[in-house]
């Protein structure tokens, strides 16, 4: 294991900085954000961002083609770039998990290329959380917020930040590292992990009931009257799509700039009233409809198809910017019988 002292972290980002694109969590007076590194900038210690690290590989907006028309004939312009080696730094455990979520999507047949060329150019540095906030349940779904999985993991302990190299990646990197790094023996970061797992054990929403959510339970949990009254306050608004680390849904559009045919897609929420639909009809009407739509997703429809794995890590982010309160661990609660 390897270490560094948190004083001459600025160092070692710096040296990052200079072989390739670095990205990390900044403080700023809305809260943790992610940006491109500039000199003097410090690592954020806070547990969540505002957005999530989602964004570098699934970001909110994104051209995919262009077209030029003259008469009859159309040319199809590929407007794809391939794309920079980049660092992410400082991502949290259950952003990492989302990125396992998001791949069985965008990189199951038929690949999305655009998807695959940012997450085959990346390298994750993930640290373990040290003040877990009290939004967070990524336990329930058996994430270990001391035990992140990127390519690199890394924990503060003692005044400096050890890593372990888990890739070919991660080796790479810390290799181009190593006349900053000093070995050690780790047993400082054994002691932190404890002591976020005591943390943890002590949060609030802890083990919410993820065991009800059986795809054989599929149509008992569709049919649950506690929808109408889970569903009731629900303006549509969308921030707990747009916070999400792992929802994925697109919509593609076409712009004309005037001089040609601009397409794009841009993130779009199964929680507004016109999504998917179609000329001949909406095919969920209502807003109850619609919320449920999201829920039964995240906790029955993906885990059905994909071995168990739910489509929620915890991070906690809807449970902080839903403006009437209303969150995926209050709809557990509910379908899974807890009062």
């Amino acid at each position: 294991m390897k270490s560094i002292s948190l004083s001459n972290l600025p160092e070692l980002l710096s040296a990052i900085a200079a072989k390739e694109a670095l990205y990390l969590p900044v403080d700023t007076k809305e809260g943790a954000e992610y940006k491109a590194y500039a000199e003097g900038d410090s690592l954020s210690l806070a547990c969540n961002t505002n957005r999530s690290a989602k964004d570098f590989f699934f970001p909110q907006v994104e051209d995919m083609a262009a077209f030029k028309v003259e008469g009859k004939k159309i040319e199809i312009i590929d407007v794809r770039k391939e794309t920079e080696d980049f660092v992410i730094f400082g991502a949290r455990a259950c952003d990492v998990k989302s990125f396992e979520v998001l791949d069985r999507v965008f990189l199951a047949d038929p690949v999305d290329t655009f998807y695959k060329n940012r997450r085959e150019h990346s390298t994750v540095v993930a640290l373990a959380c040290s003040a877990p906030e009290e939004t967070c349940f990524c336990s329930s779904f058996g994430i270990d917020a001391a035990e992140p999985q990127g390519d690199v993991s890394a924990w503060i302990a003692e005044g400096r930040m050890f890593f372990k190299p888990n890739t070919q990646k991660g080796e790479t990197l810390l290799s181009a590292l190593s006349a900053l790094l000093e070995e050690s023996d780790g047993a400082a970061v054994e002691k932190a992990k404890e002591e976020t797992r005591t943390i943890m054990g002590q949060l609030p929403l802890q083990n919410l009931p993820t065991e009800h959510f059986k795809p054989e339970k599929l149509m008992e949990h569709f049919n649950d009257p506690k929808w109408k009254e889970l569903s009731q306050a629900c303006i549509g608004c969308g921030t707990c799509t747009f916070v999400c680390p792992t929802c994925q849904c697109f919509d593609i559009r076409d712009f004309d700039t005037g001089n040609g045919i601009q397409r794009y897609r841009c993130w779009d929420s199964c929680m507004y009233s016109d999504f998917t639909q179609m000329a001949a009809d909406q095919p969920r009407h209502t807003q109850l409809e619609r919320f449920r739509q999201r829920f039964m997703h995240k906790l029955v429809y993906y885990p059905a198809n994909n071995e168990g794995l739910f489509g929620c890590v915890g991070c906690g982010r809807c449970l902080a910017k839903c403006p009437i309160s209303m969150n995926i661990a209050k709809v557990m609660k509910a379908l899974g019988g807890d009062k």
